[in-house]
């Protein structure tokens, strides 16, 4: 089911005498219904606004007729026929161009997550108005669009906010005819045969006299529900139709006017959920778009506009966002809406009881809002709470496994529900389920939102096993025969949840995943005391939480799918149990997190942890998380779908190898693909990791913009592979660096051609310090040469080997008088550190291994002298037992497990890093700072009595 529903089509269709409507009075609805009449007077249009060969008449009777229909809202309030005029309450939704149409296997509150930790920044707004414009810079035709949004985030009433606007002569003047054609309003003609001229006929009996086919006038077709159609579309049917005036089924009329072989030359809307939104082949689309919800500053506004004391719509906003999860939500508009409806009331003062905090809370009081309202009309005694509530969830919950949002007759029989009781129901609590009468006389049946009918299956679940053992997951002949002839009765609570864990972990969709929160929620003691306010019998039976804790973690254990284990932590958190996740936070609080094996739970619970703060997935830098306890491959592998959601991942100096690159080229590849900055400089990958990477390079869903490669060992042949992502995927990567690799002539030459190329974005191509020695392993690709300055060495420092060893003597050296030596046991290199360098010493004794800026003072023994006792040195300190750091009069010990008499340094001027590393068979580091360096930076060493350091080759 869409966010909103349509209502008495009286309004739409006054000239079809086939159809007897008899609805009484217009019903209550929520802000994202499809709207009902409307209170205006038709408003009349010049005669100059028609076009040539229409009478003045078919136009303003055509519009006024829409009109009626689409300028209200009945948004929530508890007065019948009291309509809001939604340019009044319309606040403006976020929408933005989408790459594709291609369907998720998430659930849509994942995906509402999902989209909460992404900065609006990322994508190109579209207002409502200008779905068919092109934006600045695009040069293409615009005929179809197709709009995907989860349920109840605003497509029908963005589409009725456009269809308005036009009605008014406010927008899109160009479009002279709209026909609104709801699916589930088209569903109820899936077995009639009639022409295109007979469908707009019977639905706008106005436009008779209009000559429709001509292409003379530009019409738009606005079909709204797509994951609501039940009607066979089959795009690769060979039956074409070219005239409006021949007849065929339903969805052959559809299919061909949406392919273009009917009226070629009409606009077509489409929406639908995600998950439907393949259902029209990619080739018949020309734009995608996707709508949002409501960013953080238009929650605000909305319960603003919503709640006329704007001190207590202050303290309702301070609560949601007090609690991550519900202020997520709340990019749904309907999730707004039930939220105002529930805090309204209990945040007043003449309420108590403790106000919602999850989910389950927050929509069982919604439930017993809407019932408490239910008693207050006059049939109330004909129908209990408990009837009511048990057949609707009964038939929430079937048609829920179904997949199906919206119920016609035949789905409300299998449910033991007659098209009269349904009727009953609707009036009776309009909040919660809806009639909507069709074409025909035929009805329509739908919850008011999906995420209403999952409390309620969730509801008749726990109901159904409490009052009468019955688990409607174990319902197979084999196991009711079985149960007979054991005598098996279920009496634990957690049976029936560990069922329900496990046919919700088996859903490839993850649609029973919000079933599966409420479900566990309803369990926990001050849920159930909230339903006896509702139900005269809850039924009671035996239930040990901490089994199903346990049970939820061992699945955790075993599903590293985030898909899956997410909700699962969310499971935990409707149980009260955040053991996992704050044991994780303890360790980032902490920076343990580096140093700490985790275990598979762990893992998860950290990925959770990072998707679900409160925190924008901007930056991933790799290096917070390696440690003694963790490579990095080890953590990409472990954190890929925090790396999925961040835009820029930076892992320079990481030791990655081939296996993450794979990983990463998945991450790519992943649809609506976050990253825009790729770091992966100072990585040994090579032309083989480089190849698995350009996999995901090619792929449209790549939106890299950035890429760093230097430092990568990369030959011609990378470069190759480079050239054919960007020959596949050419609009997005615009900076590409390869310095310090060994590309050749030929390579080099290649990738220039791209920046030649008019068709390809790449405009930033570094190819700086390469050669040969480039594809040197490790940190002696940046090998320099050094060797001490003479004129800068104390008196009592000796300098042999060429000026690379210095030992300290008790002679004093015959050096000349120099304005840049140092008074105290020090000395500098003559060469200068700029880019990237890297170099090994010996040392003996105590030694301070430091490098300096050429500005240091030299004249005196001051901290303004002395390497790391000012900010202008860094100063790694050595002693037979120990290393410190210490930078600007600052020490820092150094526990390290051994101490090595070889020391290598790393500098990164650019990056602003400077390591120290162990050297032996292996390299071990030591310590890294990351800082910014504003001036050119020299090797420097203290040396202590009889100590010496030498500067290996």
């Amino acid at each position: 089911m869409d966010d909103t529903q349509t209502s008495g089509d009286e309004d739409l269709f006054p000239g079809c005498s086939s159809v007897q409507w008899n609805r009484a009075e217009p019903e209550t609805s929520c802000v994202s219904m499809k709207s009902d009449v409307s209170m205006h007077q038709p408003i009349m249009f010049k005669s100059g606004e028609t076009r040539p060969g229409l009478s003045k008449e078919a136009p303003n009777t055509f519009r006024s007729n829409l009109l009626k229909k689409f300028a209200c809202l009945y948004e929530g309030t508890m007065t019948q026929r009291n309509p809001t005029l939604l340019n009044e309450i319309y606040t403006e939704l976020y929408i933005t161009e989408s790459e594709s149409g291609e369907i998720s296997s998430e659930h849509e509150v994942r995906q509402i997550e999902t989209l909460s930790r992404r900065a609006a920044t990322e994508d190109t707004a579209i207002k409502c108005r200008d779905i068919f414009r092109a934006l600045p810079g695009q040069d293409k035709a615009i005929r179809t669009v197709l709009t995907k949004g989860v349920a109840g985030i605003g497509k029908t009433v963005s589409v009725q906010k456009f269809i308005l606007d036009w009605a008014e002569g406010k927008e899109n003047q160009d479009v002279q005819l709209i026909f609104p054609l709801p699916f589930r309003e088209i569903n109820l003609m899936k077995d009639k045969t009639l022409s295109l001229s007979d469908l707009l006929n019977f639905f706008f009996p106005e436009t008779k006299e209009m000559k429709i086919s001509s292409d003379e006038y530009k019409v738009l077709f606005i079909f709204d529900g797509l994951d609501e159609c039940r009607l066979s579309l089959n795009f690769k049917s060979k039956v074409k139709l070219c005239n409006i005036s021949e007849s065929a089924s339903a969805d052959v009329l559809l299919m061909n006017l949406i392919v273009g072989n009917l009226l070629p030359s009409a606009l077509i809307w489409i929406t639908s959920r995600p998950a439907a939104a393949d259902l029209v082949p990619s080739e018949c689309v020309h734009r995608v778009t996707e709508v949002r919800g409501f960013n953080e500053p238009q929650k605000e506004e909305y319960f603003r506009k919503r709640i006329s004391d704007q001190s207590l719509a202050d303290r309702i906003i301070s609560h949601l966002k007090s609690s991550r999860s519900l202020f997520i939500m709340c990019h749904i508009p309907v999730f707004c809406w039930i939220s105002a409806a529930v805090l309204e009331k209990m945040l007043s003062r003449a309420e108590s009881g403790e106000i919602p905090k999850t989910l389950t809370q927050m929509y069982t009081h919604f439930l017993i809002l809407q019932t408490n309202i239910k008693h207050q009309k006059d049939y109330e005694k004909k129908v209990t709470d408990e009837d009511m509530i048990l057949k609707l969830g009964k038939l929430a919950f079937q048609q829920l496994v179904k997949g199906n949002l919206i119920f016609y007759d035949e789905d409300l029989r299998e449910c033991g529900i007659d098209v009269t009781e349904a009727s009953v129901y609707s009036g009776l609590c309009t909040q919660i389920f809806r009639e909507e009468l069709g074409l025909y006389q035929g009805k329509v049946f739908c919850f008011v939102h999906l995420s209403l009918q999952e409390h309620l299956a969730a509801l008749y679940v726990h109901l159904s096993f409490t009052i009468n053992r019955r688990n409607v997951f174990d319902q197979t002949l084999q196991s009711l025969v079985s149960k007979i002839f054991n005598r098996k009765k279920y009496n634990s609570l957690s049976e029936l949840h560990q069922r329900a864990l496990k046919k919700a972990l088996k859903s490839k969709n993850g649609h029973l995943d919000l079933f599966l929160r409420f479900l566990l929620g309803i369990s926990v003691e001050s849920n159930q005391t909230l339903l006896r306010k509702l139900l005269t019998q809850t039924g009671s039976c035996s239930y040990n939480k901490e089994e199903t804790v346990q049970y939820i973690k061992q699945k955790i254990r075993e599903n590293r799918s985030p898909e899956k284990f997410i909700n699962l932590f969310h499971c935990l958190n409707e149980l009260g149990d955040d053991s996992l996740m704050q044991e994780i936070q303890d360790y980032l609080k902490s920076g343990e997190i580096r140093e700490t094996k985790l275990s598979s739970s762990q893992w998860s619970a950290l990925v959770y942890v990072l998707l679900t703060s409160e925190q924008k997935m901007d930056v991933f830098d790799l290096k917070q998380f390696i440690g003694a306890q963790h490579t990095a491959d080890e953590v990409i592998q472990n954190l890929l779908p925090v790396v999925k959601e961040s835009r820029s991942v930076r892992l320079c100096g990481c030791n990655l190898t081939a296996q993450s690159c794979e990983s990463l080229s998945s991450a790519l590849q992943s649809s609506n693909s976050v990253p825009r900055e790729l770091d992966l400089s100072n990585n040994d990958l090579k032309d083989s990791g480089v190849k698995l990477l350009s996999d995901g390079l090619k792929s449209p869903n790549c939106q890299l913009e950035i890429l760093r490669l230097s430092g990568c060992m990369v030959t011609e042949e990378g470069c190759g592979y480079v050239f054919s992502a960007l020959s596949s995927n050419p609009s997005h990567l615009r900076e590409l660096d390869l310095s310090y690799n060994h590309p050749g002539d030929s390579g080099v030459k290649l990738l220039s051609e791209k920046l030649e190329d008019s068709n390809c974005s790449l405009d930033k191509l570094n190819v700086d310090h390469v050669g040969e020695s480039r594809i040197t392993a490790g940190l002696k690709k940046y090998a320099c040469f050094l060797t001490l300055d003479p004129n800068t060495a104390h008196t009592e420092l000796s300098l042999s080997e060429e000026n690379r060893e210095v030992t300290r003597v008790k002679e004093k050296q015959l050096y000349p008088d120099h304005p840049h030596r140092f008074d105290v046991w020090q000395v500098l290199c003559r060469e200068s550190v700029c880019g990237r360098c890297y170099w090994e010493t010996e040392w003996s004794g105590d030694v301070d291994i430091s490098v300096s800026y050429k500005s240091i003072s030299r004249k005196g023994d001051g901290d303004e002298c002395v390497f790391g006792y000012n900010d202008q040195s860094w100063s790694l300190i050595c002693s037979p037992d120990s290393y410190s750091f210490r930078h600007n009069n600052i020490e820092t010990d150094l526990p390290v497990k051994s101490i090595s008499r070889r020391i290598g340094v790393f500098v990164d001027h650019r990056a602003g890093t400077l390591s120290f590393y162990g050297v032996s068979d292996t390299m071990s580091l030591i310590h890294t700072v990351q800082t910014t360096f504003t001036q050119p930076l020299y090797p420097g060493f203290y040396v202590d009595y009889e100590s010496s350091v030498k500067l290996c080759r």
